[in-house]
């Protein structure tokens, strides 16, 4: 039997800013700000948030001249508080006019996403795209080409379904569609090339909303490029049939080595938190054993043993706790990303789970002694009673940590008002 992912596709390597991208590289988690880029605190303020949340790369709409100028506000607001995250400009219909009218917003951005579906019509279509991948040349900056089946250019589309249509056995519409986006996305990236866009500054994607035809496409579109590949499902929709229907298509996808960048696309609720996307990204890929962020918490979901919410509670809080340490534990433990936490709400499978896991708590169940064993890598440790049970245990978790992790002896000593420096 074959565990974990296939060999990764030897694609070429893109250099975003820092992030490295394709060629065996660490998966990249990307999001995208839902503000009024023109609005440059509100803008810089969410950017921060998300990388701060584990973002690697964070793209901005320019849709206009306001945004355009506001581009390297934003870049001096988030250098002035040590975030230097890759911004990635989203052009659409105007980005021909808006990199050649503002210069700065061209140098400041780390790369360029331009829609091939949407950057003109007939002859003028070639005429703006060539005139933004000269400004990409000029300023060397990284480009991908994002074709999305909502805005799939229409002149191509209708070509390639008369010629459909004219066959003794046609295809059928979403065989013909799958196969535009994957032709739209190649003919660009090669005229790219053609205008002088080296092939190691160019990413594809081929987005759609339908998993089972964003796994063909991407198939597909892998086999047929080694182009480093962004991966998400576009118009996911919200809560937890976004979270699935992603999960579901970049992991089949990821299992076959397919993908160098991921977003999930989540419409959040009303004044929801713009940083989910982000976090159920990199859920994704840790889940998966591509990559660790965070330390997880392994939990039972309850049963009729469990006499109280208790373990419930306290695993969420510890999850919690986890993640709100990880700005300052990422600089002064190394390796803590790894770390596996076990909270267990009965006697069932808890030593088990508590064993397998780095550290690992079993709270009583109905019926059991009200005493929690704490077994620390494999062994019992302690066994914990009383009312403070998820304080106790908080501090053993710490404690752990600091044995474990730390980089230098004082690191543990460093004041926790400095994360609020750091992304």
């Amino acid at each position: 039997m074959c565990f974990g992912p296939s060999v990764r596709r030897n694609t070429r390597r893109t250099q975003v800013g820092d992030v490295t991208i394709g060629a065996g590289a660490p998966i990249v988690v990307q999001s995208m700000t839902n503000t009024d880029t023109a609005d440059a605190t509100a803008t810089a303020d969410q950017v921060f948030e998300l990388a701060r949340a584990g973002s690697e790369l964070v793209r901005i709409t320019v849709n206009s001249l306001d945004a355009a100028r506001a581009v390297t506000a934003i870049r001096d607001r988030l250098a002035a508080r040590g975030c230097a995250v890759p911004l990635i400009g989203d052009f659409h219909f105007n980005g021909h006019k808006l990199l050649t009218q503002v210069p700065d917003c061209a140098q400041a951005l780390a790369k360029y996403r331009i829609n091939p579906g949407n950057v003109g019509q007939g002859r003028r279509r070639d005429e703006q795209f060539a005139q933004m991948i000269e400004i990409a040349c000029r300023y060397d900056k990284p480009v991908r080409i994002g074709v999305n089946w909502g805005s799939l250019d229409p002149a191509l589309a209708r070509r390639m379904m008369d010629e459909n249509a004219r066959l003794r056995a046609p295809r059928d519409a979403a065989a013909v569609t799958r196969e535009a986006l994957i032709v739209s996305a190649l003919a660009s990236a090669e005229q790219a090339e053609r205008w002088g866009l080296r092939g190691d500054r160019i990413i594809l994607s081929a987005k759609v909303s339908s998993v089972q035809e964003l796994v063909a496409v991407y198939r597909d579109l892998a086999r047929r490029c080694d182009y480093p590949l962004h991966l998400g499902l576009t118009e996911a929709g919200m809560g937890s049939k976004a979270i699935v229907a992603s999960t579901a298509a970049l992991a089949i996808l990821l299992q076959e080595g397919i993908g160098d960048t991921v977003r999930i696309s989540l419409t959040p609720e009303p004044g929801g938190d713009r940083t989910r996307e982000v976090l159920v990204a990199q859920e994704l890929l840790q889940t998966m054993g591509l990559r660790a962020f965070a330390p997880l918490v392994t939990a039972c979901p309850g049963c009729g043993r469990t006499s109280s919410t208790f373990f419930q509670e306290l695993a969420e809080r510890i999850q919690s706790y986890l993640r709100m340490q990880m700005p300052l534990w990422r600089r002064d433990y190394p390796g803590v990303e790894t770390l596996q936490v076990a909270v267990m709400g009965c006697v069932v499978n808890g030593p088990g789970e508590s064993k397998h896991a780095d550290i690992g708590i079993s709270l009583p169940g109905s019926g059991e002694n009200p005493v929690a064993p704490v077994y620390i890598d494999g062994e019992r440790h302690v066994t914990l009673k009383g009312d403070t049970i998820a304080e106790d245990f908080q501090r053993l978790v710490e404690a752990y940590v600091r044995r474990r992790y730390a980089s230098a002896p004082l690191a543990a000593a460093r004041p926790a008002e400095e994360s609020s420096a750091q992304y």
